[in-house]
Order: structure tokens, then sequence, then C-alpha cells
């Protein structure tokens, strides 16, 4: 149970802000990189790989210049999201562009695939892979992953259905590596309750799409300051498979309500929709989690890690007595 050596001087705070489908761009995972946490975005936020690929170089590059700028400042490495998975045949190519450009991390989705395990490792990345029960964290220690993100109840987007403090001790079981943990977190005390669970690291998705550097539209923002835990809407009507959506913005689709919480238990990754209709679904379709009840306004990503850090060292301090 460790964060990874490499990451320990470069983080202001054990936080990874989620790679969240049309929303992270380079504007957010930069942001997020130089105030501290590891920033991060989807290889699929891009139409092409060629479009991917110049994503890299800018955050190689700005990172590079910010690093030699600020000496001494923690600046966090960043991190892709490969959906590794034969609804998306762009996983490969885009997985030698993060070799090519020497990613520091990659998150794998879907599938925990030993072949981009070794391509990262070749260079010294890292691999985390997100799941949502147990049976998929064992398969993702046998692929030798460095990291599982525990996706529990609450979490936004593709999201799991167990409690986190049973998920957090069944990925335990079963690995040993560095465990990231997802799911309704806001608050710098939600961090350190992570901390405190057995979780090395914190996953936030939704307190970001709520960031001026993030790239959802004002309406959608909005509709996250309305809204509450219970109007979160865990359904697999969208995308094929179960994920976390607004009521608000189901309704605004068309969706019939009444038959959304009626739909049969899928399995897990196997009935996506092709990539084009997935975009299409989920531009019109507003995922968070349920921790849209604690968001309250639309920050910088400076000041938000400001705050969330304030918040985790008053909380630790309070519980240390």
């Amino acid at each position: 149970m460790a964060i990874p050596q490499s990451l320990h001087e470069s983080l202001s705070l054990p936080l990874i802000a989620a790679p969240m489908f049309l929303i992270s761009g380079p504007e957010l995972a930069l942001a997020c990189c130089k105030a501290g946490v590891v920033g991060s975005f989807p290889a699929l936020n891009q139409r092409t790989s060629a479009g991917f690929e110049e994503w890299l170089v800018q955050m190689n590059s700005e990172l590079a210049a910010y690093r030699e700028q600020h000496p001494g400042h923690p600046v966090a490495p960043y991190a892709v999201n490969l959906v590794v998975h034969r609804t998306n045949p762009r996983w490969e190519a885009d997985l030698e562009l993060c070799v090519r450009h020497q990613v520091p991390i990659v998150i794998t989705s879907l599938g925990a695939a030993s072949q981009v395990v070794e391509a990262v490792h070749s260079y010294g990345g890292l691999v985390f892979h997100d799941v949502i029960n147990q049976r998929h964290a064992r398969k993702a220690a046998e692929a030798g992953v460095d990291g599982i993100i525990a996706v529990s109840a609450g979490a936004g987007g593709h999201a799991g259905t167990t409690n986190p403090f049973v998920l957090v001790h069944e990925i335990r079981d079963v690995f040993d590596g560095t465990v990231i943990l997802a799911g309704g977190l806001s608050h710098g005390e939600d961090l350190l309750a992570a901390r405190a669970l057995g979780a090395d690291m914190a996953y936030m998705g939704t307190r970001f799409i709520n960031t001026r550097e993030s790239r959802a539209e004002a309406a959608y923002q909005n509709m996250i300051i309305e809204a509450v835990s219970e109007d979160i809407i865990h359904t697999p009507a969208v995308s094929g498979v179960p994920a976390s959506f607004m009521r608000q913005s189901l309704e605004a689709a068309g969706f019939p309500m009444d038959k959304l919480g009626k739909a049969a238990e899928v399995n897990y990754g196997e009935k996506l929709k092709p990539l084009d209709d997935e975009a299409k679904a989920w531009k019109t379709v507003w995922s968070a989690g349920q921790g849209v009840s604690q968001i309250h306004n639309v920050l910088s990503v400076a000041a938000l890690v400001t705050r969330l850090s304030g918040e985790y060292y008053s909380a630790r301090s309070t519980l240390c007595g």
C-alpha cells in the first residue's frame, strides 16, 4: 500500500482529477498538474490519433517549461485514459503514441491488457486500471498494473454499485499495489477518509466538471449546481452498460423515466455502443456522480485545489489531535 515513488515529490495532494469523456482536455489537465494533482484526459476526446498526438506534445512541452520556471514547486505528472476494448479501433495506435511521447501514467478502462502494461513499463511509466468489482481487480492484478481505481457506488460515468468500504477491502485482498478510490468525493475531508479506509489516493471527477478549465458548457455546470444526490440515476440505457447520469438531462433527452430503473444488469464492458453513437449519447445526456449535492459553484482549478488542500490538512490535523 503506497503512492508510487515517482509521484511522491510531485503531488500537493494524493489526488487524480479523473479523465472525463468530452469534458477533460489539455486545459484542465495542465491546470491540475500545475496545482500539484494528477490531471488527465481520455485519448478519445480527440477525434483522431493525430490530434491526440498534438495534445501529448502540448502536455510535455508546457509542463517541462513550467517545471523549469518554478523549481521546487510540486508539478504533478499527467495521465491519459485508453479504452482497451474492441469498440475502440484506435487503442493500439494511441498506445504507440503514449510510448513514443512517454506518457507518465496510462489509465486503462474496460480491459486490463498485459500488452499495455509491458509497453508503458518499457519507458518507466505507470499503468492504473479502473474496476467496479473484485473479479475485475483480480484480472488487473494478474496483468501487472501498478494501481487499481476502485470505482464505487456514487461515482459518475461507468460507475459500480459496491459500497466503497467494501470495495477497497475486496481489492486489497487480491492486490498489494496502489489503490485509488472513486465515488462521490468532493471535499478535502473525503480524501483523508479515503486514505483512512486503506486507499492510497483519491479519484475526483464531478467536482472538476465545475471548473473554469473544464470543457463542460454552462448549462451542464448549472445543472450540477442545482442537482442533489437523488437526481443521479444509474442506468445502462444510455451507453449499453450501467452509468450515472443526472435525472434532469435524461428527462430532457426524452428517456422514459419509469423504465430506467428496471433495466436488467449487463456484463460490464460487453455491450458498449460504437464510438460515434457513444459520443452522441454523452453529448446530450450529462453524467455526474452523487457528489453533485456538494457542488455549489464554478472555480478555477487553482482555487479548487487550494480549498481541497486546506480541508485535507485541517481534517488531518484535527484527527491527529
